[in-house]
């Protein structure tokens, strides 16, 4: 495993890589194989929010034979790469922490936590609110013309787009946030697009949502309490010019002691060759130079002497 200090070459940065991926694969292959025992109570937890709307005979079903066995499958990797999320980030954060500044360090752990508290809130939100709201319109089709026949593989599929998809749109605070910290928006500018914004919400909330007014709303009015909540964010951990200062002074310092230390490696490169060179050339060295002074000095004596006789 390298080290912070360590000067390495880009085959040593494969290597490391490739130890750090073998140890997360590893641990979404034991949690892998703990999660597929539990599968079934899983799936059972998953669809709640549709068998409560459902009508008392109503139960999903399976169309083929292997379909049960790949939906468990299905559930026990998306809960094995869950529960192994940890590891995963602990290895990504030991494979990048190397190559960071130290202001860059100091944002990275904020950033891993605070995008777990809102992708989980998120995920809860779509499970807890939306799903029943919504399943229970689209159920209301199912009448004496129109019988429904839930499959489990599609119910699946659809659940878990669905929170994966509330899971990143909860990340918006966050992503705003940083943005602002970096300069790249300003709180006036996200003031000044709160209308847009609006706009783009619902339309976003159309394309996310089951289709009904009221699973749209539902998505929408969310969005834009976290879009408030970014202005804030932006408010509160945005681009100042004094952090632009010292951001600029802690950076101006890294790369000049990283400048110095190449030439101190350059420098006793430099030193060690011309000792090898001081080696080679033997008794050559041991003589004196010859002074020009004195040369000029001799050359004048003997003209005066020459002059006297």
């Amino acid at each position: 495993m390298l080290k912070e200090n360590d000067k390495v070459s880009f085959t040593d940065h494969l290597d490391e890589l490739r130890q750090r991926l073998i140890v997360c694969f590893v641990a979404v292959g034991a949690a892998f194989f703990v999660s597929f025992f539990f599968a079934k109570y899983i799936f059972d937890i998953l669809a709640v929010p549709l068998l409560s709307v459902m009508r008392d005979k109503d139960r999903l079903i399976f169309d083929s034979l292997t379909e049960p066995i790949f939906t468990y499958l299905k559930i026990s990797l998306l809960t094995a790469i869950f529960i192994s999320a940890p590891v995963i980030l602990y290895q990504f954060w030991m494979f990048v922490a190397p190559g960071l500044y130290k202001n860059e360090k100091k944002l990275l752990f904020p950033i891993v936590l605070f995008s777990t508290f809102f992708f989980l809130g998120g995920v809860v939100f779509g499970y807890k609110v939306v799903f029943p709201i919504g399943f229970d319109i689209l159920l209301r089709y199912d009448t004496e013309s129109f019988q429904g026949l839930l499959s489990i593989n599609k119910y699946m599929a659809l659940s878990s787009k669905l929170l994966l998809g509330f899971g990143i749109v909860f990340e918006l605070p966050l992503v705003i946030t940083l943005m602002a910290r970096f300069g790249i928006v300003t709180v006036p500018f996200l003031r000044k697009q709160r209308k847009y914004a609006l706009l783009l919400f619902f339309v976003f909330g159309a394309f996310l949502t089951p289709p009904d007014v009221v699973s749209q709303i539902a998505m929408a009015v969310p969005l834009m309490l976290l879009y408030e909540i970014s202005i804030i964010g932006a408010i509160l951990f945005g681009k100042k010019k004094t952090d632009e200062d010292g951001e600029e002074t802690e950076d101006l310092k890294e790369k000049q002691e990283e400048r110095e230390d190449m030439k101190e490696s350059v420098s006793d490169d430099d030193l060690n060759d011309q000792t090898e060179q001081t080696g080679k050339g033997g008794g050559a060295t041991d003589q004196e130079p010859s002074d020009p002074l004195s040369e000029n000095t001799k050359d004048s004596d003997k003209t005066t002497q020459k002059d006297d006789v």
